[in-house]
Parts: C-alpha cells; sequence; structure tokens
C-alpha cells in the first residue's frame, strides 16, 4: 500500500513498504539502455490503462504521451532514495498536469517502492492514490490537478535549493502544453529566468490536444521555442517519444549553467494507443472495451518482458535544516504611549525571527516598503525574495520553498491582492503546506487609495480554507506575538495587519494563545458584549468608556484568531453580558468576524448587533470612511443606544 505522509485530520504513517526487486536487468552502476527504457515506458502506459480500466475513471491518454518521459527521468536522470522518497538531498519531480497521476504512481512502483499490483485500487475510496497527485503519499511533496501551479511550486524549491541549501539536487516539473495558457506559467518562467534557477528543468509535454479541443499552438514547436527562449530559458525541442534525445536533452540540462532549461517535447495523447493515438474526445476517458487489445499490442512491442530498473542514488549533500522553536530574539519593546501600526510591527517580528533563524524567510511581490517584510533584511538581504508582481507565483514559490521542511516561509502583500492568488491558497492546503501570509492595508481604514487597495474580503476567503489559523492581532506587541505563534504552527496562517497606525493595548509581558481571545475592559455590571479586532478594537474601547460615562457598561473582547475562536470564551463573555453581543469589522458582512461569532454563538443570543462595511467603498481619509460606516466609535455608541437603550 503507497504510504500516508500525513493524512488531513490527522497525522498518521502506514508502515513503509519497501520492495527490492530482483528481476532487474541493470545494475546500478550501469546506465540502462535506450531498449530498456522503451520498454519500461510501455510498462508503463500498460499500468495506466490497467490502473484507470479498474477505477473507471481517469486520463490514460494524457499518461501515454509522457511515458517515454518518466522512463527517462525516473531511470536514467533523476537521483531517488527509495527509502525516504522526499529526503532532503534527492531531486524533485512536479507533475504539474495532475490528472495524469496513474503514471507517476505507476513509474514509483516500477522503481519498487510499493506493489504495483497496489495501482488497481487507483481513484477507491480510502486509497492514497487519488485521482490527482496529494501529501497524503509519501512521495508527493505537492498537490496538483488545478493547472497552471506546479511550476511556482518547483520554483520555490529551486531557489532554496540553489541559495539556500547550495546542494546537487536538481528540480523537474511536468507541464501540459494546455496549461500553459495559464498566465503563472509565465510568472513563474519570468521568475526562474530572473533568479538563474540553473538547477530547474521544465518539460513541456506538447501532445497537441486539450480537454475538449485542441490547444491554441497545436505541434507549432517553434512558437514554443522562441516564447520560452524569450524568456531567458536553454529552450530544446525534442521527439518526446525518442529516449535517446530526450536522454541527451537531460544531460545538456545538468550541463547547462547561469539559466534554467525548458526542454519542449513534441508528444501525441494517447501514443501507441492504435485508433486513439492523437484523436480528439478521449480525454479523461477509461479506455473500456478496447482497452484489452491496446494492452496485448503493448506487451507486444516490450521486446525484455523481465524489464525492471531502479532509479539513480542521491548524493547526500543537502545541510540539516532545524526549524522548530523559532523565537523572537527579543520581546516586544513599545512605550505604553506608543502609536504603531501593525505591518510595522511586523516588519520588526520578521527581522527578530530571522535574526534567530537563517531558515526564516520573507517574500513579496513588490510591495515590502508597505508590508514592511523588507526589514528581514536587517537580518540578512539572502532572507528576503523578491517575487515582483505575480501574486500567483508569489504563493506558489512560497508553498515550494516550505516543501520538505526547508524553511519557514512569510509571504505577504496588501490583503485584498491575495483574492487572486485564491487557488493557489486552497491548493496549499491540499498539499499540506505550512506557509505563513500576511495580509496589510486591509479595510476601509487605508483610507484614499479606494476600494480597490482595500482587503474586505481577505478574512472569509482564508477562514475558508481548511485547517487555517486566521490571526487578527490589534498592536504592535500582539502582531509580534502572532508572527512568532505562526512561524510555529502548522498549516496555512494568515496575519491581518492594518496600515494605521493605531495605540498599544497589551503589555510586553502577555502571553497570547492560538484561540485565547482577551477581555480588555469589563465590569461586574456589563449589559454587552463587544468583538472586535484591529483597527475597531480601538474604537470599541473608546466606545466603552464613552457609555461608561453614561451609567452604561459594556464588555470589550479582542478575539486575536477568529479561527479558531474562543468559543468557550465567547460563550461565558456572552452570557455574564445578558447574550447582547456587537461585532464591529472593518470587513464586509459576508464570512467576517461577525457570521463566525454569531455562528458560535447560536441558541444564546438575545441580542446580535453587526457593524461591517455593507457596500463597496468610495476614496475619502480613513476617519471619514470609518464614521460612514459606522465602525468608529459614535458609530458603535449610537447602534447601542438605538438597539438596546
Amino acid at each position: 500500500m503507497p504510504v500516508i505522509r500525513q493524512s488531513v485530520g490527522a497525522a498518521r504513517q502506514r508502515q513503509f513498504v519497501h520492495i527490492l526487486r530482483s528481476t532487474r536487468t541493470c545494475s546500478s552502476e550501469m546506465a540502462p539502455s535506450l531498449a530498456d527504457l522503451q520498454d519500461l515506458a510501455h510498462k508503463l502506459r500498460i499500468h495506466s490503462i490497467n490502473s484507470t480500466s479498474a477505477a473507471g475513471s481517469g486520463h490514460p491518454t494524457s499518461c501515454a504521451s509522457i511515458a517515454e518521459i518518466m522512463s527517462v527521468l525516473f531511470f536514467k536522470t533523476m537521483k531517488l532514495d527509495l527509502k525516504s522518497p522526499i529526503h532532503p538531498s534527492s531531486d524533485r519531480f512536479i507533475l504539474s498536469k495532475g490528472h495524469a497521476a496513474p503514471i507517476l504512481y505507476a513509474a514509483w512502483a516500477e522503481a519498487g517502492l510499493f506493489p504495483t499490483s497496489e495501482l488497481l485500487n487507483l481513484r477507491k475510496f480510502g486509497n492514497d492514490l487519488e485521482g490527482h497527485p496529494t501529501p497524503r503519499l509519501n512521495f508527493i511533496d505537492v498537490g496538483t490537478g488545478s493547472l497552471g501551479q506546479g511550476l511556482s511550486v518547483g520554483c520555490g524549491m529551486a531557489y532554496v535549493g540553489k541559495y539556500y541549501d547550495k546542494a546537487s539536487y536538481r528540480v523537474y516539473v511536468l507541464i501540459g502544453d494546455g496549461e500553459s495558457a495559464e498566465g503563472s506559467i509565465w510568472e513563474a518562467l519570468n521568475f526562474a529566468s530572473h533568479y538563474k534557477l540553473d538547477n530547474l528543468v521544465v518539460i513541456f509535454d506538447v501532445n497537441r490536444l486539450g480537454q475538449s479541443e485542441p490547444t491554441c499552438l497545436q505541434h507549432d514547436m517553434e512558437t514554443y521555442r522562441k516564447r520560452v527562449d524569450s524568456f531567458g530559458f536553454n529552450a530544446v525541442v525534442v521527439d518526446g517519444h525518442d529516449v535517446g534525445e530526450l536522454s541527451k536533452a537531460f544531460d545538456g540540462a545538468a550541463a547547462t549553467k547561469g539559466k534554467p532549461t525548458a526542454i519542449i517535447a513534441k508528444t501525441y495523447k494517447g501514443k501507441h494507443f492504435p485508433n486513439i493515438e492523437d484523436l480528439e474526445n478521449w480525454h479523461g476517458k477509461p479506455l473500456g472495451a478496447v482497452g484489452k487489445d491496446i494492452v496485448q499490442h503493448l506487451t507486444g512491442l516490450i521486446k525484455n518482458k523481465n524489464i525492471s530498473l531502479k532509479p539513480n542514488g542521491i548524493v547526500d549533500d543537502s545541510p540539516k535544516v532545524n526549524i522548530n522553536n523559532i523565537c523572537l530574539t527579543s520581546p516586544p519593546d513599545y512605550k505604553p504611549d506608543a502609536k504603531v501600526a501593525t505591518r510595522v510591527a511586523y516588519g520588526t517580528a520578521i527581522a527578530k525571527l530571522g535574526k534567530n533563524n537563517a531558515r526564516v524567510i520573507a517574500l513579496d511581490g513588490d510591495t515590502k516598503n508597505s508590508t514592511y517584510s523588507e526589514k528581514i533584511k536587517t537580518a540578512s538581504v539572502e532572507q528576503y525574495i523578491e517575487c515582483f508582481i505575480a501574486e500567483q507565483n508569489l504563493v506558489g514559490v512560497g508553498m515550494g520553498a516550505t516543501c520538505r521542511n526547508r524553511t519557514v516561509a512569510f509571504v505577504s502583500t496588501f490583503a485584498t491582492f491575495f483574492t487572486r492568488a485564491f487557488d493557489q491558497i486552497r491548493m496549499g492546503a491540499i498539499s499540506q503546506s505550512n506557509l505563513n501570509f500576511v495580509g496589510s492595508h486591509c479595510g476601509v481604514s487605508i483610507g484614499e487609495d479606494g476600494p480597490s487597495q482595500m482587503g474586505l474580503e481577505d478574512i472569509a476567503l482564508f477562514r475558508s480554507i481548511p485547517g487555517s489559523t486566521v490571526f487578527y492581532p490589534s498592536d504592535a506587541v500582539s502582531t509580534e506575538r502572532a508572527i512568532e505563534l505562526a512561524a510555529n504552527t502548522k498549516g496555512i496562517c494568515y496575519i491581518r495587519t492594518s496600515r494605521p497606525n493605531t495605540p498599544i493595548v497589551y503589555e510586553s509581558s502577555t502571553k497570547f494563545e492560538i484561540g485565547k481571545s482577551n477581555v480588555l475592559r469589563q465590569s461586574s455590571s456589563d449589559k454587552l458584549l463587544i468583538v472586535s479586532g484591529g483597527v475597531t478594537l480601538h474604537e470599541a474601547i473608546i466606545a466603552q468608556q464613552q457609555l461608561a460615562q453614561q451609567g452604561f457598561n459594556v464588555r470589550v473582547m479582542d478575539l486575536f484568531t477568529i479561527k479558531p475562536l474562543d468559543i468557550k470564551g465567547l460563550q461565558q463573555n456572552a452570557t455574564a453580558c445578558g447574550g447582547n453581543v456587537l461585532v464591529v469589522e472593518d470587513h464586509y458582512h459576508e464570512g467576517g468576524i461577525g457570521e463566525a461569532v454569531s455562528a458560535a454563538l447560536a441558541g444564546q443570543l438575545k441580542k446580535f448587533i453587526h457593524i461591517a462595511v455593507t457596500d463597496v467603498p468610495r476614496s475619502g481619509p480613513p476617519e471619514v470612511l470609518l464614521g460612514h460606516y459606522k465602525l468608529d466609535a459614535k458609530g458603535i455608541v449610537d447602534a447601542i443606544k438605538t438597539q438596546l437603550q
């Protein structure tokens, strides 16, 4: 059975099954012959047909177009450790066209990682050989299948390999020609070329056919070559079904210095499938009744029926990395009367973490002087990666950088710009990535820049990610501690930071915990609980003071984490306040703090008041916008008086 590395909801390991084959035709010291590699390619095709036929679904024709590529990669080119498939020093392989998963599984099975008989359990519920690869399997780094994302992840891996690990492992990413229409592919090509990632090899499987019709370029190989060449790659066009040409191309890539290599392989969908090869309307379909005849045909093409090869062994030259128990170099240190933007405190915190551990890194999309991620350069300029204005690639590079626990990465930009990378973020959760996101310039409180720059959907976005942790610190002290906690928290973390300077409300010695709120103002006669975070928390404190002067006591709670919520604390304090709760947030109504709190308190609310942004905002001074949407102290006081007094 393939091994689960970490399953969703429970970290568990299954017993590793390592099969040593006795029928191998080549010794570990002897390179396989071209005939061996071709025979192995046909075996991979047969496995793909049999597994998808058993499943009754899948993509055997998409597998067939890359059979020779997979054979040459796994059994001649890459260096792998079967005892530890994601060893820090082994080569990395990403199947960006994740629907061709059956042939990837077949390659690992043929290599000896698990029995080939297991391939017949493809796509069965409870089996780890799912329809598209995920890290449930111990030989998969990231989930793929949402097309156009694999190359960005590969760039992150290659960047770490070249500039941080400084090791000999190489990164290979196989891309479908259909998905090359995605803009994120070209963002990644630009990144790879800019940083001269000569340890990266991109393979384009140009099989001409997409899902519903031919691709835009079909087999116009020269246009592919010119485009990739113009991005600064060593671009090589090959016959993707010629194991000799492929072998030379991969050898040439290894010898190329100062630039990444792109191998543009002309292939045919359903290659060697009689009456199916290069025909439309066979995408994503098992072969059905004709499958047996095609298997018989392929078997007849195999010269050595007992062919069995092994991958090359690794060169173990990656440094050992410790990314556990990462701490600030010093506690937060702010004067009680100071006013500091939480985005600035993020920069201070990331610099402190970076000075304590060289594997803490920051990535940004040309907003580093606004998010303050650039402060990490005070620890080391090498710990910052500029990803330019390409947010989808930014997120993908961050995912790749954290693979195999090589770095602790913080990815930052304006909160609103993460919306364009939502697909990459959700795939990060599927990939079990440990990646931290920092979104600044949230809410209408950023002021005059207007709605295009205002993050008003970000809490909803990150709350929807399975297993995510969502921090909303309200001052500089809690921000530094949120960053420290995120660095040591598994899964996707999001820290929401604000643009305006805000008062310090916490002492430097305050302890913070994920899922634990803090009550900042209370009395024994509180009639309502105000729940908030960030900029509006400070308005809530002012409102509490004004109401107290009028003889009406309310309680103020700072959630600190929106997910997980402090449900017990909310329930206890709401009950103490007679079941009356007001949530005020600089976010749209939908998906934000209000919905989270009301769901947690369902059944015990007497009165629930929700103040949030109700429509698309306009430009204006922060205080004017906060007042317009009733997010300021006056709006809070008026809402309470209107609905409770």
